[in-house]
């Protein structure tokens, strides 16, 4: 099995990932990017995906069943959303080329200084954050926040009856800034593409291309240089050692059921981590566990969090759309939150009853998880205690939140037969709801938080690597990723963050260690 050889090897195109490849090819360095998901291109006929309505195995990594909402057998394929079961948590991620971006709710969010400072390390300014690196990664994906045609068409009511609410609470309410085009929204509002978008579709990925995802971004610009080849459907099995200062990569070419076509292996002098908080935690936990990585250090594995992610159903007195408009598009803050910030963003549920708002709550979890090796399956596997005391209080924090709105928001049921009973009421897309789907009695909102999407940590800044993510015991060998956030971005969804510290890592690396 001869190996091929490359300057730059990176391992994932999500937004760590793809930043390196193209920072890396800027300077001229031959860069070979190993995805183990595949190419998600738009079609005109929008059937790149399929969706909520009708799922396949595109939306799931080689599962027979779905892993969002209530699951459904389909074909093992290599499908977008893969679902990590681990000890206290689950987990979902992404697999294809551009990563996390082909399935995020396009939220670009910036977390505040002083949510940044209770986080990060004092040695990473903020300002240096806020005046050069988000804005780079903003430069590039070109994000902007929901027009106002938009927003008032009956498809975003859900978000329009959020605002409200949140503003007789007296609580702060912004437009995020998201990477969508909304000209596509557009279009689809016009009948010009299939609803999609305003369908409520998100994390099966949006047929009609508004998402402004990293493979017609970062990775078309890293290609155009000339100096990445990207692999798609390469699954990563093994990092090791090759000599003095080198790395050897084996990784499995498989097709689209998953089946191994062949095993091939890379060698390189510089390695770049990118396959996620959950990827690379446990890649090298494996490996320094195996004998392959023995001198990483013991923070490697250590400090991983849920991003504070929880999430809730609320009854309200009025017409929603719960089912409609997305991407999520406005943020509500209580940052002043007693117990722990909080923000929430309101996204629509494909299946929910009408007189429902759906939404997502980040804040700071207090105690962070770790990954521990199983020699008996081979495997890492990641520890997070959802009950501990600290970790409490992440639920206890926005529950005050949601009491907050539901005081100042009481709940009447609508009466029958009025535009505001669900029964009666025409959603453009679903048509009239099922008997019994509406909302018939206000519960007290209690937030849950047994899943994320927002995994952070496992090979932290300032411990398992130094600032700029060189991992500590080895020349060569970096993480510019998820796994680099100590437990959560701050407040926020994680995209923008992990991007700006990418950018901030391969600034500094490409200066001093390709000089």
């Amino acid at each position: 099995m001869a190996e091929e050889n490359y300057e730059a090897i990176v391992i994932g195109s999500g937004f760590g990932g793809s930043i390196a490849a193209y920072r890396l090819a800027q300077k001229g360095i031959k860069t070979l990017i190993l995805e183990r998901g595949k190419w998600w291109p738009i079609t005109e006929k929008q059937d790149t995906f399929c969706t909520y309505r009708e799922p396949d195995g595109r939306a799931a990594w080689l599962n027979d069943k779905t892993v969002l909402f209530e699951p459904k057998p389909i074909d093992r394929y290599v499908g977008l959303l893969e679902q990590h079961i681990e000890d206290g948590i689950t987990v979902w991620c992404a697999a294809g080329v551009g990563g996390g971006s082909l399935v995020y709710n396009t939220v670009l969010y910036q977390p505040s200084r002083a949510n940044w400072d209770r986080v990060f390390p004092a040695e990473m300014s903020y300002d240096e954050m806020d005046a050069v690196y988000y804005p780079r990664v903003r430069e590039i994906i070109e994000p902007s926040p929901i027009p106002g045609d938009i927003l008032e068409s009956d498809y975003y009511l859900s978000t329009r009856a959020m605002a409200e609410q949140a503003a007789f609470a007296g609580l702060k309410v912004k437009r995020a800034s998201l990477g969508s085009n909304w000209d596509v929204v557009r279009q689809e509002l016009k009948g010009d593409k299939k609803p999609s978008a305003i369908a409520g579709e998100i994390w099966y990925g949006i047929n009609s291309g508004v998402k402004r995802s990293l493979d017609h971004n970062y990775l078309a610009l890293a290609q155009e240089t000339g100096h990445v080849t990207i692999l798609a459907l390469h699954q990563v099995t093994e990092i090791a050692e090759d000599g003095q200062n080198g790395y050897r990569v084996t990784c499995e070419r498989i097709d689209e059921h998953g089946e191994v076509q062949e095993v091939r292996t890379f060698a390189t002098g510089s390695l770049f981590m990118a396959a996620g908080s959950m990827g690379t935690s446990k890649m090298l936990v494996r490996a320094k566990a195996t004998g392959k990585l023995p001198k990483l250090n013991d923070y490697v594995g250590q400090f991983w969090g849920n991003n504070g992610d929880t999430f809730a159903t609320r009854k309200v007195s009025m017409r929603t759309n719960g089912g409609q408009g997305g991407p999520a598009s406005i943020i509500i803050e209580h940052h002043d939150n007693p117990i722990l910030p909080q923000a929430l963003i309101v996204f629509p549920e494909w299946d929910a009853p009408e007189g429902t708002l759906t939404t997502l709550g980040m804040t700071l979890p207090a105690d962070l998880g770790s990954f521990h090796y199983d020699p008996d399956t081979d495997q890492a596997r990641l520890t997070f205690r959802l009950d501990s005391p600290g970790n409490l209080k992440m639920l206890e924090a926005v529950n005050l939140t949601y009491a907050l709105l539901d005081e100042n928001n009481p709940y009447e049921m609508p009466v029958e037969g009025s535009l505001n009973f669900s029964g009666h009421y025409f959603c453009p897309i679903n048509g009239f709801p099922e008997p019994g789907t509406q909302s018939t009695a206000h519960d007290k909102t209690q937030a849950g938080a047994g899943v994320t999407a927002h995994p952070c940590g496992g090979v932290v800044l300032g411990k398992a690597c130094d600032l700029y993510g060189r991992v500590l015991g080895y020349q060569g060998l970096y993480v510019v990723d998820g796994a680099l956030i100590p437990g959560c971005t701050a407040v926020t969804n994680p995209a923008l963050t992990i991007a700006a510290i990418a950018e901030r890592c391969m600034e500094d690396i490409v200066a001093k260690d390709f000089g």
